[in-house]
């Protein structure tokens, strides 16, 4: 896939809403993460958004540096000791060469330029250190509910999604990756939600927020009266997404 080059920001407006709506990465998955480096002594968190990875990664690192090149996600990211937030793009940093002992990006990888992203990874990972790239797709609730989203998925906005996302429905199998990979463990990534959760979670997808740009109308309003009759009287529900890895060393 050809890659442009240009950043391109299509959460900015909403992101006091991905920073409270986007579901949180398993605990497992940073702790799996922290034993695959020789020392713990710096991560960077490309792509950080509104900082969630970031606040699991200084768990278990001396130093986190957490990167957007949009500043609107940086300044709803929850402050921590450990963490240095800073406004760069993912292909042109001010990290010093083999500094970094992880590179890990949640849910981002697929808007970034790939050849020039990787050379900056190159640049600043110590030898044998490691990038880690992850995604999660396929909201799981119950099926009838399941049906609704998906029908909003691909019905309502599916015109709407920018030509990245195809990356993120083929699970960053095609994505390249030049590096020395081996498999990660399966994770499972759940949170449990009400209703107006989904709701949040749904209207923070980029293809809805390019809709209602489009359109003058929310999208999420049409769906909200279907998704309460399937949702029922429970107040709370169980959400699952498949979380979808590619881990290597340089």
């Amino acid at each position: 896939m050809k890659r442009e080059t240009g950043f391109k920001d299509h959460f900015s407006g909403d992101s006091a809403d991905y920073a409270k709506y986007r579901p949180n990465y398993p605990a497992a998955l940073f702790d799996w993460l922290a034993t695959l480096t020789p020392m713990r002594a710096l991560a960077w968190d490309v792509g950080t958004g509104s900082g969630q990875a970031a606040l699991e990664l200084a768990r278990h690192f001396t130093r986190v540096i957490a990167s957007d090149a949009a500043e609107a996600q940086l300044n709803n990211a929850a402050p921590h000791e450990r963490i240095t937030y800073r406004v760069m793009p993912a292909e042109r940093t001010d990290l010093v060469d083999r500094s970094v002992d992880l590179v890990a990006v949640a849910q981002a990888i697929h808007w970034f330029d790939f050849n020039r992203f990787y050379d900056e990874v190159r640049r600043v990972l110590k030898p044998g250190g490691v990038i880690a790239a992850w995604t999660y797709a396929g909201t799981r609730v119950a099926p009838e509910i399941d049906a609704i989203v998906q029908h909003y998925y691909v019905e309502t906005v599916g015109e709407y999604w920018p030509p990245e996302r195809k990356l993120v429905d083929e699970r960053y199998r095609t994505i390249p990756f030049p590096f020395a990979e081996f498999d990660a463990p399966p994770f499972r990534m759940v949170q449990y939600w009400r209703l107006e959760d989904l709701l949040g979670y749904l209207g923070t997808w980029s293809a809805s927020r390019r809709y209602a740009q489009a359109r003058k109308v929310e999208p999420i309003d049409a769906l909200r009266e279907p998704l309460a009759r399937a949702w029922g009287a429970e107040d709370v529900r169980l959400v699952e997404w498949g979380l979808h890895i590619r881990v290597g060393r340089v």
